[in-house]
């Protein structure tokens, strides 16, 4: 069996990874990855609490590396930190990295190259697959989540904070991928077939939050142009609730 740690980003398609290939006999799961905004103590992009990540790790009855990032990371410093975190996980023994990505083409390069530098090989068990199809199978198996974030460009208040299920899909606008995969919302996984018992929590506030760019263009995790990426977000805080 192939040693493997999954890059876990709390969400559905990082869920939905993990079940199809805790079922495939070639690899062996045994660790997940995250990364850790430092200013905020929460899961990079999803503004997710770290104690609701512990309870998911918990629940999964997986160990759980936490890689932390300042608030603004450059691209110089994410790889070298990157770097550093993948080459304990090589002494721990792990020859592959999963991944939850489904076609975002550019991305997948990055990832392939930069574990490729260490020596890690790379798996996307959802690469290439119908977006739709990849939802309706989500919900079949019983997962269940959370909108935790959303692009406030495309997606308006009422889309974060709510339960992901067939309305919410129906409800989605037709330019909006059925998974986010353009970055349009991130999600919660509070339930499912890869949990031994649901991760308790409590709907907080919502707030809208904006990001800037950095001034050091050819050191940006960003692109100079600052149309090309979307810079306000509604968040919704989910709170733990009776996690020990």
């Amino acid at each position: 069996m192939k040693q493997t740690y999954l890059n876990w980003s709390s969400g559905k398609d990082s869920a939905l990874a993990y079940y199809l290939l805790k079922n495939n006999p070639d690899y062996n799961v045994s660790k997940l990855v995250t990364t850790i905004n430092t200013a905020v103590s929460r899961v990079s992009m999803h503004g997710l609490q770290e104690a609701l990540l512990d309870a998911q790790a918990k629940s999964m009855g997986l160990p759980l590396q936490k890689i932390y990032l300042p608030k603004d990371t450059s691209m110089q410093l994410y790889n070298s930190k990157m770097q550093e975190a993948t080459q304990k996980l090589m002494s721990e023994g792990f020859t592959h990295a999963a991944f939850g990505d489904i076609f975002l083409e550019d991305l997948k390069k990055y990832r392939e190259e930069q574990l490729e530098k260490v020596g890690l090989q790379t798996i996307f068990p959802l690469w290439e697959k119908d977006t739709t199809a990849i939802m309706k199978e989500f919900l079949s198996l019983g997962f269940k989540a959370f909108t935790v974030c959303v692009n406030a460009k495309l997606l308006d208040e009422s889309f974060v904070g709510r339960e992901v299920n067939e309305q919410f899909l129906t409800d989605l606008p037709d330019t909006v991928d059925p998974c986010g995969e353009n970055g349009e919302f991130h999600t919660f996984v509070y339930d499912g077939p890869i949990f031994n018992h649901p991760i308790s929590f409590e709907i907080g506030e919502k707030v809208l939050k904006g990001y800037s760019p950095s001034k050091e263009d050819d050191d940006d995790c960003f692109t100079g142009d600052t149309k090309s990426w979307d810079t306000q977000f509604w968040y919704c805080d989910l709170l733990p609730n009776n996690i020990a």
